[in-house]
């Protein structure tokens, strides 16, 4: 199937997004998994409508154009009323046809119409079909959004077709994001929900960094689910998440199953954004150092959680650092490497939706930098407060 042909048809797109199964074989448009109603009554749903494809180039790329026949063909027993007897609507006596490479029309349908585009055009011949199906058996559809693997030749970051941005037309704004090459230092909590999100952007790589072992209290804590023989295999956190999120991203995905010291800091060469997803500690002061001498932007992500008498408290936190912004480390910025035991930070409770919290706090405002999303604000530093539900926006630019 060609998907750049699909992507860039107003139409064929719109189909897609509208969960039709969609191919592209042979110069032919075949919509796939159709139901319909046999002569005997019994509905059955492996049809296949599929109509001539007819294309144009323009700015250099191949699209679709208006149909220029109104002829559709049909693969499968002759689809029928509710009833059992032929639709007459579209019946055209004719031989069946052999289009090559598995295109096979069984019939040959007609219904004369000036069809604005490949959308008019197979929901009409669609509307007939399994509107009958639908009078036997009310909960079919043709409707049944597969998965599209991408072209072997694609150099896409998926392995399969991200529908989600087409759906609600990204596709632009995702592209903001396709130079970036992200580091995330740290995959226990809050770092494997970063991952979560950053993995389903079309960044060109995702670095996660982390020496620790994927154990029971993880699985808590991070998105998705294990079985208990997956635990028992007792896998480094970044090889537990890079094997969950390989399943997505077919390139990228750059794993380091070591803690990020001075020793082995050049691993961060190349990358241009962070998240500091880590304990404080020297290694902290040592990846900041780095970060800041050569420009590249980052954020950390923090959370202080105590308890209380009446339930637990605390804020999560968000500091963001540019080239153009770094004098508020040294104010709003933990490393713990004197007295670890006061820090707040230190405390070590986590709970997921609060590492969810932090994660997407910390998502949305590198989106915001991208320009992804419209950033306004310009904040530098955010703190969520847990027991008031107050978001305070400081160290603005």
């Amino acid at each position: 199937m060609s998907h750049r042909l699909l992507a860039r048809s107003d139409d064929l797109l719109a189909l897609r997004n509208a969960g039709f199964h969609l191919e592209i074989r042979s110069g032919y448009l075949l919509v796939k998994d159709v139901p319909y109603v046999t002569s005997s009554r019994e509905v059955r749903e492996d049809g296949v409508l599929f109509s001539k494809l007819e294309t144009q180039v323009l700015d250099g790329h191949e699209r679709t154009k208006r149909p220029d026949a109104h002829v559709a063909y049909w693969t499968g027993e002759h689809p029928c009323q509710a009833d059992g007897a032929k639709i007459r609507a579209f019946e055209n006596p004719s031989a069946p046809q052999n289009f090559g490479k598995g295109v096979q029309a069984d019939f040959t349908f007609s219904a004369k119409a000036s069809y604005r585009d490949y959308v008019h055009k197979m929901q009409a011949y669609l509307g007939w079909i399994v509107g009958e199906a639908q009078k036997i058996r009310p909960e079919v559809t043709a409707q049944t959004f597969p998965v599209y693997a991408t072209d072997e030749d694609d150099d896409d970051v998926f392995n399969y077709i991200d529908t989600a941005s087409s759906r609600v037309h990204v596709g632009a704004d995702n592209e903001k994001l396709e130079e970036q090459r992200v580091a995330i230092i740290g995959v226990g909590g809050t770092g494997s929900y970063v991952l979560d999100f950053v993995a389903k952007t079309r960044v060109a790589e995702i670095h996660i960094f982390d020496g620790d072992r994927f154990d029971t209290h993880n699985a808590f804590r991070a998105p998705g689910a294990w079985s208990l023989e997956e635990l028992e295999s007792k896998k480094s956190k970044v090889d537990t998440l890079g094997d969950i999120y390989g399943k997505l991203r077919r390139r990228g995905l750059i794993k380091h199953p070591a803690k990020l010291t001075t020793e082995n800091i050049e691993q961060l060469e190349g990358i241009n954004f962070a998240f500091l997803c880590l304990d404080n500690g020297k290694s902290k002061r040592a990846i900041v150092d780095w970060l800041l001498e050569h420009n590249v932007s980052f954020i950390d992500v923090g959370m202080g959680v105590v308890r209380a008498p009446t339930g637990l408290q605390g804020i999560v936190r968000v500091l963001t650092c540019t080239p153009g912004k770094s004098d508020h480390i040294a104010t709003r910025m933990s490393f713990g490497e004197d007295d670890e035991a006061e820090n707040e930070y230190a405390t070590n409770i986590q709970i997921a939706e609060l590492n969810a919290l932090n994660a997407a706090m910390a998502v949305i405002r590198w989106k915001r930098l991208i320009g992804f999303y419209r950033d306004a604000g310009r904040e530098h530093y955010s703190s969520y407060q847990i027991a008031t539900g107050v978001i305070a926006i400081e160290e603005t630019e």
